[in-house]
This record gives structure tokens, C-alpha cells and sequence, in this order.
């Protein structure tokens, strides 16, 4: 499948994330296991270099057989630092295409995450038809609640991943439904 290349923003480029690249595992290592991600997200059981790797190409890599679609490492546009990761995926258990991002800490709070959640959106819906995307949150992330209602996702209710008891908020966002 060729490579389909999402715009970059102003601030930030998206790359796709290379399970063999030591830099990626490093990348991953670390933002798995950052707490935010560890209490909003949950714990991926991640510990080593050789266990991201493995992670990469079991929950990030077979998405990219999907044109647009799978998290991409988020780079700044000026020296190319990683930032955090940013994409539309398709969870088996959701019925609609899901949003997804998560940042290390040191560049949370600078609208990052709203600026490519945002170009992730417009591209999806724009390059790839998309029509109605769906986003899940653990009913304590207030930042990220927030970050979705700034980017027109409305409350549909609460629902619960596969094998996990853990309550989360479903959001979506569809451009042809009124409100």
C-alpha cells in the first residue's frame, strides 16, 4: 500500500512510525509510559525497546493499510523533535472511525494537540470521505473532553472497551447531522 501523506500544519509534521526505527521505539517507550497516558489511556504493558517494537507492529502498523488512517508521530515542523502521536484508526468494538492523540507532557498546553487533531479531521473528511468519526475518553480526562467539544465532537454517552470494566465517554462529530 503506498504511503498517503497528511499535510503538515504550521507547527507540525505527521510521520508514519516505523516499528524497526530505534528513534520510534524510543519515542513509544517513552510516551507509553508517560502517567498522563498510563491513567487516561491505559497501561499497553510496554517496558523495553523490543516490546515497542512489538507494539508498533501489532497496533500501529496494520492500520496503515487503510489509506489516511493510523497514528502518526507528530513532529515539529522546525527541527522535526517528536511531540506525540495523532490519527484516525477503526477499533473492531466502535462501529465509526475513531480520533485519537496523546503528547508527552512537555508539549501539552500549547495547543498541539487541537491543532493536529484538527488537520487529522479536515483530512479525513476532506481526502478520505469521511463522514462521522467517533472519539472515546476516560470520563475523568477533562483536557481532552474539552479538546474534543473545541473541535465539534458532541457527548453521545458512556460505553466500554473489550475486556476492560473501565466506563469511558463516547463522543462523535458528523458534519451532516444536525444538531
Amino acid at each position: 500500500m503506498p504511503e498517503v501523506s497528511l499535510p503538515p500544519t504550521p507547527r507540525l509534521k505527521f510521520q508514519r512510525l516505523r516499528a524497526e526505527s530505534t528513534a520510534d521505539q524510543v519515542f513509544m517507550l517513552r510516551l507509553l509510559n508517560e502517567p498522563a497516558f498510563l491513567s487516561h489511556i491505559g497501561d499497553r504493558g510496554v517496558r523495553t525497546l523490543d516490546l515497542a517494537r512489538d507494539y508498533m507492529h501489532a497496533q500501529v502498523v496494520p492500520d496503515y493499510r487503510h489509506p489516511g488512517q493510523g497514528f502518526h508521530r507528530l513532529a515539529l515542523a522546525e527541527g522535526n523533535q517528536p511531540v506525540g502521536i495523532c490519527g484516525i484508526i477503526q477499533r473492531g468494538w466502535l462501529p465509526h472511525p475513531d480520533l485519537g492523540y496523546a503528547l508527552l507532557p512537555e508539549f501539552s498546553r500549547h495547543g498541539y494537540a487541537r491543532e493536529a487533531a484538527r488537520a487529522v479531521l479536515e483530512y479525513s473528511r476532506a481526502a478520505l470521505g469521511l463522514g462521522r468519526v467517533l472519539a472515546i475518553t476516560h470520563t475523568d480526562n477533562q483536557p481532552s473532553i474539552r479538546l474534543l467539544e473545541a473541535l465539534g465532537f458532541h457527548f453521545e454517552g458512556t460505553t466500554q472497551a473489550p475486556n476492560n470494566d473501565r466506563e469511558l465517554n463516547l463522543f462523535a462529530s458528523d458534519p451532516t447531522a444536525a444538531r
